[in-house]
């Protein structure tokens, strides 16, 4: 099937995919071998380092805890860095300078920093400056960090989501009497979501991955930190590493995978239905509008 972008290969083209893939997938293969022969030859596949997997004590004393402390700083830094990465965003669409210069600066200084020195400062700010506790001034230092910088980060993305969308779509609603107000709610940022959504969910994962960072340099008991304390217990480094990239591998699958069902389901509800709205419709829409001006409906 040829297209635009795509031309149907030819026999030759077709035979050289084929030989391509062949020797793809046996290199793939002897790549496996070769880590699993070296794996075995260091003894790290002897069951007696992946026997502990197999009991509930190393689940509930050592993994399952450090994935509950990350999933929680996750989803804290994502409820909060959402909404303020999305103000910051249509801030920097402002046609005031007095909002949209103090909110670029925002957005660019926190994005300059390393999310790393964040949770530093962060942690050093909650140490010396609050009455937070010892015990949760990780947490508090991690999520800060994750919100200020994947805010700002947020922000650009919604901020270049909008400016991607057709400018006869702002023309449309200013013929129409909409305010810029009502423009973003009510036609750029529906539309500007569904084609955000893929870049705003890389970010969402780089949120579950960043929240180890926490565990290396602040003492936060996040799961790649109880895996540290789960190898010191049974001498398995290696398996637990393992164990833990498959546990990080499978959340981020999940949340991908959902973000691809959101997405379709999000592109097929806004499909137009054609329908026509009357003046009457119009009006209430904009309500600053006054009666006859639309003539006699608009379809959308």
């Amino acid at each position: 099937m040829s297209s635009v972008l795509y031309d149907e290969p030819g026999p030759r083209a077709k035979r050289r995919n084929v030989v391509i893939s062949v020797v793809f997938f046996v290199l793939l293969a002897l790549l496996a071998w070769f880590v699993w022969d070296t794996m075995d030859g260091k003894g790290q596949l002897e069951w007696a380092l992946w026997k502990p997997f197999t009991e509930s004590n190393a689940w509930t004393t050592y993994l399952l805890p450090g994935l509950g402390d990350t999933l929680l700083a996750a989803a804290l830094a994502m409820v909060i860095a959402l909404p303020l990465g999305a103000v910051f965003g249509i801030a920097r669409l402002s046609d005031h300078v007095w909002v949209r210069i103090p909110a670029a600066w925002v957005v660019e200084f926190f994005r300059a920093i390393p999310v790393l020195l964040l949770m530093l400062f962060a942690n050093e700010f909650y140490d010396r400056w609050t009455n937070v506790s010892s015990e949760q001034r990780p947490l508090y230092a991690v999520v800060t960090g994750l919100v200020l910088y994947n805010a700002s980060v947020l922000a650009e993305v919604v901020r270049a989501g909008i400016l991607a969308l057709p400018k006869g779509q702002t023309e449309a609603a200013k013929a129409i009497g909409l305010r810029k107000g009502q423009t973003m709610n009510s036609i750029l940022l529906p539309q500007a979501v569904t084609a955000m959504l893929p870049a705003i969910v890389s970010q969402l994962v780089v949120i579950v991955k960043d929240t180890a960072l926490g565990g290396v340099m602040i003492g936060f008991t996040e799961l790649l930190n109880s895996r540290s304390t789960l190898a010191a217990a049974y001498a398995n480094v290696v398996p637990s590493f393992i164990v833990v990239a498959v546990i990080y591998i499978v959340l981020n699958f999940i949340l991908t995978s959902f973000a691809s069902w959101l997405e379709k389901r999000l592109r097929r509800s806004k499909r137009s239905t054609g329908a026509v709205l009357s003046a009457e419709d119009m009006e209430e829409l904009n309500p600053a509008a006054t009666g006859g001006s639309y003539g006699t409906g608009a379809a959308v």
